[in-house]
């Protein structure tokens, strides 16, 4: 699993270099958006909890680049924070729902994959202060040596010294388990620096998931276990499937997911989430606590602000993405 875990870190960090890099210019600290946290006595119980009215809304635009630079959108974003307990409450609109990934369909002879991405949210904080970070967001963290093309970079800080912390909500694979995947960013390699790897980091504990394929490639390994009843109807969960060990009892156009959501444990469960598809677009609310204790994690201190951005990616990764220009939270004192 760590092999596969490995192709899975290259395939996000080539997405999020796409996604969280667009080509704006630096933006002053008065030009900034700033989003306040509410702070509030009581966590909210979920998405529709009254007291995501009291907190002010804020409309963060998001554009794509590259081929998709025309397409806009906006994040509206709330922020609550407890004694202990950090809020966000995103909401943005996206035409399809999109829940699966790259799946298995079977024709009657061969297995093939189907076309697909899945929908998606990510934000990227500073743990330690990031050089210019808080002015030209992303962009900062895209490194390449002159050989590499620009859909080979990688997303990487400059120096040890400066970290930074990825949540990153995902329709297929994080959401089945109510959670956003957490990880860090450190210099790309492992310990060379060199930028044939990249700099993302996962968070102590387990999950992600688990490519479900034979060790050849051409057909699932696993199929959704009748014994069991799903935990989470529409979601095929990797501690819930079934080895195969009989191909003929499948027919043509028969469908089994390709990427199995696997329980999160430790630093990675940091981020809790609650998600809901509806009237054309997501609802997501993430939330962590205001320190964990963890070395990989930001500590949100009431007294400070935070820069940080945000990227949306509607059913795909590469270029059809949106993200935002550099954002400031702030803790309403």
């Amino acid at each position: 699993m760590d092999k596969l875990n490995t192709k899975w870190s290259f395939a996000l960090w080539i997405l999020l270099v796409t996604a969280l890099v667009p080509m704006f210019t630096p933006q002053g600290k008065a030009d900034r958006l700033v989003i306040t946290a509410l702070r509030i006595s009581e966590a909210p119980s979920g998405l529709d909890d009254p007291v995501w009215q009291r907190s002010r809304t804020t409309s963060i635009p998001v554009k794509g680049r590259g081929a998709f630079s025309d397409e806009a959108g906006v994040v509206e974003t709330r922020a609550l924070y407890t004694a202990d307990e950090l809020y966000f409450l995103f909401r943005w609109d996206d035409p399809t729902h999109s829940t699966t990934k790259q799946s298995w369909v079977y024709d009657g002879k061969k297995w093939h994959h189907q076309p697909g991405n899945e929908d998606r949210i990510a934000l990227l904080f500073e743990i330690t202060r990031i050089d210019h970070f808080a002015t030209r967001g992303c962009a900062v963290t895209c490194h390449s040596p002159a050989d590499l093309p620009r859909e080979q970079w990688r997303l990487a800080t400059r120096t040890a010294s400066e970290k930074g912390d990825l949540w990153h909500w995902t329709a297929a694979r994080s959401a089945p388990y109510n959670y956003a995947d957490d990880a860090w960013l450190t210099v790309a390699g492992n310990p060379s620096g060199s930028y044939r790897e990249t700099g993302r980091r996962k968070d102590w504990g387990e999950g992600g998931d688990v490519r479900n394929q034979t060790p050849d490639g051409t057909r699932p390994l696993y199929m959704p276990n009748p014994r069991i009843v799903p935990s989470v109807p529409g979601f095929l969960l990797f501690e819930e499937a079934a080895e195969i060990t009989d191909y003929s009892i499948f027919s043509p156009g028969d469908v089994i997911p390709f990427r199995l959501p696997r329980k999160p444990s430790g630093s990675r469960f940091d981020v809790k989430a609650q998600s809901r598809y509806t009237e054309g677009g997501w609802t997501v609310m993430v939330h962590r606590r205001l320190d964990t204790g963890n070395e990989d994690d930001v500590m949100f201190l009431p007294t400070r602000n935070y820069s940080f951005a945000i990227a949306v990616f509607d059913d795909s990764g590469d270029d059809h993405s949106k993200a935002t220009l550099p954002l400031t939270l702030e803790f309403e004192r």
